[in-house]
């Protein structure tokens, strides 16, 4: 017969030390939800450092009989228990270490236990941050070390630490309910008190975390600014340079604080790039610049076709035969094999490279042009080349035409040029009833002559349409590819508003590079000489020729909408025009938290998803922060073709087709006509 050796104690009040694996889980616990895995990592990293600082109250378990069993229940201290049954397992300790415990059997186990989770108040937020900050200014405690003392991440502790860095006073408002936690996270970003309470007393009623990150970071440059992306981090912390760091949100490397240092350290290496680029391509002279300089007021040339090399040209055909067959292959596929996408992207590269050599600028442009290098808005350099300064254009002999051109655009002169620059001889310059020889023609005279031959002119022109068009394309071309030349004789000047003075990095899209390459195409094929372009669109055929004129209207088109101008007729033939030419927006722009949806507020951000997707999944959303909504927002409408009022184009069909009779408008009501056209 075995008999059991326990441990009877029945003295309430008592304090002894018991064996871990002598307490139980009491079944009187009035907390059901079982603690955290985090709440037991803590208690375990605060014993481990400090010892257990407050007791564990149990009772004695029972049998049936009353007998006690030696093993004890914990009414109040379970999370203690459960960090050192941790601590077992991890073999810091046994499993029969002692415990200090206070035995209680006067009270009811249920009520203690309730007692001791309800009727207690935890210390205030700002109370913690500051005394985490007291142990690493006092103590000389590091992030790491007091995150194993206190069980969290040393993340977790820079937040606090950080937190307990704000001002004073700005933490008396928050203590006094006036500020709430993300906001005092915000003022947090950085731990200059006065910058912290200047931007609290710049806030109006809009107290948005958001709004206060930027009145703090106003003056900095983020890490996803072009300047930062260009330079880069190291770089720029090597020199001295500081980048705060927001804790609290998701800040894309935070904010480069030395503005000044980071445009030095840009201008130093955008001028690098320019000595390459000039010591490499032999240009004249080049500058640097932060953005394209668009009044540069510089004619341009640009390359000219040229014939690959027998070994280019048979690398470019390989090349090419290979990505024809790769993109017949797997043209069905869903989803490309990484090596097939890796080759892919090999021979896109070849190609590119083979296809550049094709075109190249005259020796003797390069000897007197030079080349601007810029920024590019996705931070990349951009080299825009084949510029000529006034001081390097080849001088040429001014002469005035007054007997017409021949064919090929040749001027046709009578006699010599006299004095004034008139041609002399067969009419015009033959001697006077006085005798007087050589005389040239008067000023009166010759406005005279030639305003009768413009109206000449105009009655020609106006009864051949295809010269019309010859002489408008070769009047817009003669503008646009060769400027200064003056070489145009219709009254008709090419106006382009420069977009890129209107929406930042729109010179980078898609559609902005698509048109570069387009115009860049067209002047690779002007005439050197602006006195050859009348010859030159002449022999274009129909197609290439209206191709030219719609190229060089398309650079007029401007339906800009600036909050100074107020041009509603304007506006609704920009929309006609878009509905004529059956303009999709979608398929050269797309709702980006850069392009619009991180520019808008939170109400147009789940319009566009409550049309776009779904009105539940917008509903979801509508508790998100702004950053993070909108970068929600950008996923869920790739693919959609969502796009903006302002964008959007008309599908109806056209006015004419439906209503024939608009047609007659102009005759029964002239004046319906200058009102379109105003």
């Amino acid at each position: 017969m075995t008999v059991k050796n326990v441990e009877i104690v029945t003295e309430s009040g008592m304090e002894i030390f018991i064996p871990l694996n002598k307490l139980k889980k009491s079944p009187n616990n009035a907390r059901k939800t079982p603690h955290s895995e985090a709440s037991i990592e803590a208690y375990a990293a605060s014993i481990a450092a400090k010892g257990i600082l407050q007791n564990l109250v149990v009772e004695p378990e029972l049998e049936a009989e009353g007998a006690a069993t030696g093993f004890y229940f914990v009414t109040i201290g379970e999370g203690r228990r459960l960090a050192q049954l941790l601590r077992v397992k991890r073999k810091e300790i046994k499993k029969t270490e002692p415990i200090r415990c206070v035995i209680d059997t006067a009270n009811d186990a249920f009520e203690i236990s309730l007692d001791e989770n309800v009727t207690r108040e935890n210390m205030h937020p700002a109370d913690q941050f500051e005394a985490f900050k007291k142990l690493a200014e006092e103590r000389g405690f590091g992030a790491e070390e007091i995150a194993a003392r206190f069980g969290v991440t040393p993340h977790v502790v820079r937040q606090r630490l950080r937190l307990g860095a704000v001002s004073p006073k700005l933490m008396q408002v928050y203590r006094d309910g006036d500020l709430a936690l993300d906001q005092l996270m915000a003022f947090a970003i950085t731990e200059d008190y006065a910058r912290q309470e200047a931007a609290y007393e710049r806030l109006s009623y809009n107290r948005d975390a958001s709004t206060i990150r930027r009145l703090l970071t106003e003056t900095h440059v983020a890490a996803t600014d072009r300047r930062a992306i260009f330079v880069g981090a190291e770089a720029y912390t090597e020199v001295g340079g500081t980048i705060l760091r927001d804790l609290f949100t998701e800040d894309r490397g935070g904010y480069f604080e030395d503005v000044a240092l980071l445009d030095l350290l840009v201008m130093a290496k955008l001028g690098r790039e320019a000595t390459a680029v000039q010591e490499v391509e032999g240009w004249k002279w080049t500058q640097v610049h932060l953005d394209y300089p668009h009044s540069h007021g510089l004619r341009r040339t640009y390359p000219q076709p040229v014939d690959l090399s027998a070994e280019d040209q048979t690398a470019l055909d390989a090349a090419q035969a290979e990505f024809n067959g790769l993109t017949e292959q797997y043209e069905s596929a869903e989803e490309l094999p990484d090596d097939v996408d890796a080759r892919f992207g090999e021979l896109e590269a070849e190609i590119e490279r083979l296809e550049e050599k094709c075109q190249a600028y005259a020796p003797a442009d390069v000897a007197r042009c030079g080349a601007f290098v810029i920024l590019n808005h996705d931070g990349t350099v951009r080299i825009e080349r084949g510029f000529m300064r006034a001081e390097d254009e080849k001088p040429e002999p001014e002469t005035q035409d007054l007997g017409g051109e021949g064919e090929g655009g040749d001027a046709v002169f009578d006699g010599e040029t006299g004095s004034n620059g008139e041609a002399e001889g067969d009419g015009l310059g033959a001697e006077d009833e006085d005798g007087d020889d050589h005389k040239p023609l008067s000023d009166i005279l010759i406005r005279d002559l030639t305003a009768h031959r413009t109206l000449g002119l105009r009655l020609a022109l106006s009864e051949q349409p295809e010269v019309a068009i010859v002489a408008v394309t070769h009047a817009f071309a003669a503008q646009i590819f060769y400027r200064g030349a003056d070489a145009h004789v219709l009254d008709i000047r090419p106006v382009s508003t420069m977009l890129a003075s209107h929406a930042d990095g729109i010179e980078d899209t898609k559609a902005g590079r698509a048109w570069a390459d387009h115009h860049a195409r067209w002047a690779a094929q002007m005439p050197r000489d602006v006195t050859g372009l009348w010859s030159f669109v002449v022999e274009l055929d129909h197609d290439s020729r209206m191709a030219l004129f719609a190229h060089c209207v398309a650079l007029t088109a401007n339906a800009v909408r600036l909050p100074s101008e107020r041009r509603p007729r304007a506006v609704a033939t920009a929309n006609r025009l878009a509905e004529a030419v059956s303009l999709d927006m979608a398929a050269h722009w797309a709702p980006t938290v850069q392009a619009y949806l991180g520019r808008v507020t939170k109400t147009h951000i789940l319009a566009a998803v409550h049309e776009a997707v779904s009105v539940e999944v917008a509903d979801r959303m509508a508790d998100m922060k702004k950053q993070d909504m909108a970068e929600a927002a950008e996923q869920l409408l790739v693919g959609t073709g969502w796009l903006p009022v302002l964008m959007r184009t008309s599908r109806a069909a056209q006015e004419s087709a439906e209503h024939p009779q608009a047609d007659a408008v102009t005759e029964t009501n002239p004046d319906a006509y200058s009102v379109a056209a105003e």
